[in-house]
């Protein structure tokens, strides 16, 4: 009788934890004030829009800028070709490259919420001085008198490069944790929340792409027909309306609590290992260090299994014969959870999948630069009607556009049938059909420019600096295979190194992912200095004189096509030898 008394409390209680675990998330998600969060009154995809509508107008900014600037930069501060395309891509990759800086902030001390959120005033700050230097009279050259150009003085470049590096620097805290952000809202606990989050990726890729498709359009048109200033102006209010779109979601927000510095642990189970390289890892991996408790050591992360590969980080886990003795197993620099030692080896493996995507970067890099300088010796005219030359990158828009929802609601479901793969087809597989895409996409671009100069030769316009008569529309089957390689390749890496990253170096993991297209832009220029001061040798014109007709930017885009085979073949072997992150 007494044992029954005594067992119905204990089943109550069981009762009631079963019934909260189901109202509550499981992913240890809070609110804003740093209770528990309802799954019913919070996150899933009510708090989705504000996240979309914050990212959509974002990137309409940020492409609002980028889009055009190589023609800003030739047309307006009289650059050369070269010049203006090495300045944008060293901007476009160092808006890729600073959110190391807001990830490891986010990750460690304010979390995604409040770093999004500094930063976003950064990048508005940013935006305002661009528009100053594009406004006033005294911030840029004048116009030209013939054929003669005033090029900019170093004070008007430091107001335009200022402008232009603080919005890099306000990207930096806004890219890594925006998608992490809206991934958050979703309980990977919960199978069904965790479907939904796969599809997110996608709808989040869509939203940037709309931004992308009026930044393209519309501003592109605004800035070469009514004016630079307003051509800036309008995309620093969308990014006044994208803060205020963030802002009115806080309510419906789920947030997760910054881990601990990511960096200080790698190091600390660098430190150890290296300390304890004299001692055995036992066969037994349970006698590895581990906290008995159910949750992990780090904040806002769950237990990781042990794996049994790079044994020599497991050293930093090895309990020694002097913490056995002493039972102090607190000096964090000697002795690492296995845990902890997983999440470094998950960044290892990691690193070469991730070393795959700058290759591919390279090439999407292209689009805001040699594709724009290609266009705009074509003819770009439709009747009375001038097209921008960088308005064809509206085309790779519309591309994406187009192929998210037919991949979200078309391929993933049939492919779901043939593989059984709940997002149809796994990260990995999904971009190495994008890196395929990307080869493809430079052999046509190649084989647009050979067509393009042979119909130089043929009307004798090679030695003039003027379009040729062959239409810019010509362009639009590479731009529409390059949005189709985004959709496979971008959105996978979005989901690989959110899926496949320790729970506390998620945005950190977000941005190595960007990281690549920094690297990518770098890349970019490197190879734009490598084989301009290779082909100009002797006097010759180069693959990419300022004088496109007497050139061979067909060159330069089959040396592109080669660099992206090979990275293919590297990726798919890269790819067979990947084993996935396995979390307890």
């Amino acid at each position: 009788m007494g044992t029954q008394t005594e067992a119905t409390p204990l089943l109550e209680d069981g009762v009631l934890e079963d019934e909260n675990s189901g109202l509550y998330t499981g992913d240890g998600s809070v609110d804003i004030k740093g209770n528990p969060v309802l799954k019913s009154e919070t996150g899933n995809w009510r708090a989705c829009p504000f996240i979309l509508g914050n990212e959509c107008c974002e990137r309409l900014a940020y492409y609002g800028i980028a889009t055009n600037l190589v023609t800003y930069l030739t047309t307006k501060l009289h650059e050369g070709n070269v010049s203006a395309a090495r300045n944008v891509t060293t901007w476009a990759g160092t808006c890729y490259l600073t959110p190391l800086i807001g990830a490891v902030l986010a990750d460690a001390y304010w979390g995604r919420y409040w770093t999004i959120a500094t930063f976003s005033t950064i990048y508005f700050i940013g935006m305002c001085t661009l528009t100053l230097s594009a406004s006033v009279p005294a911030f840029k050259p004048p116009e030209c008198m013939d054929s003669v150009c005033p090029a900019a003085t170093p004070a008007q470049y430091v107001i335009l490069f200022l402008g232009l590096y603080l919005i890099a620097l306000g990207t930096g805290g806004i890219k890594p944790c925006v998608s992490s952000f809206g991934a958050d809202q979703f309980d990977d606990t919960d199978p069904k929340e965790r479907v939904k989050k796969g599809s997110f990726f996608n709808w989040f890729y869509f939203s940037i792409n709309i931004g992308a498709l009026i930044s393209s359009s519309l501003i592109v048109w605004i800035q070469e027909n009514a004016g630079w200033g307003l051509g800036f102006g309008i995309p620093a209010l969308f990014m006044g309306i994208a803060i205020a779109s963030f802002f009115f979601g806080t309510p419906l927000y789920r947030f997760q609590k910054p881990g601990g510095s990511p960096l200080t642990r790698m190091c600390q189970v660098l430190v150890a290992a290296f300390h304890k390289w004299n001692l055995s890892v036992p066969e037994d991996s349970t006698l590895l260090y581990e906290t008995p408790d159910k949750s992990s050591a780090i904040e806002g992360s769950r237990k990781l299994l042990h794996t049994d590969e790079l044994r020599c980080l497991d050293k930093a886990a090895v309990v020694s014969d002097a913490e056995l003795k002493t039972g102090d197993y607190s000096n964090t620099w000697r002795l690492c959870t296995v845990t902890q030692v997983e999440e470094l080896k998950i960044l290892i493996r990691m690193f070469p999948i991730w070393a795959t995507g700058i290759v591919f970067s390279a090439v999407y890099a292209q689009m805001s630069t040699m594709f724009v300088e290609q266009g705009s010796v074509m003819d770009t005219t439709i009747g009375s009607f001038k097209i921008p030359a960088a308005s064809l990158s509206t085309f790779d828009t519309i591309s994406v556009i187009v192929w998210v929802p037919v991949y979200d609601r078309v391929i993933v479901p049939i492919a779901r049938r043939f593989t059984g793969k709940e997002r149809g087809f796994s990260e990995l597989q999904r971009m190495g059909i994008g890196l395929f895409l990307s080869v493809l996409c430079m052999s046509v671009a190649a084989i647009v420019e050979i067509k393009r100069l042979q119909l130089a030769r043929d009307l004798d316009l090679v030695d003039e600096a003027v379009a040729v008569p062959l239409s810019i529309f010509w362009q639009i089957p590479q731009y529409f295979i390059l949005g189709a390689a985004e959709i496979f390749t971008f959105i996978g890496q979005l989901e690989f190194f959110y899926d496949q990253s320790p729970d506390a170096m998620r945005s950190l993991c977000s941005a190595l992912s960007l990281m690549t297209t920094s690297l990518g832009n770098y890349l970019s220029s490197f190879i734009l200095t490598l084989v301009t001061s290779i082909t100009t040798q002797g006097g010759k014109p180069g693959w990419i004189p300022n004088n496109l007709n007497s050139g061979h930017l067909d060159y330069f885009f089959w040396l592109l096509a080669a660099l992206s085979f090979c990275n293919l073949v590297i990726y798919v072997f890269c790819a067979k030898m990947y084993k996935s992150k396995r979390a307890s």
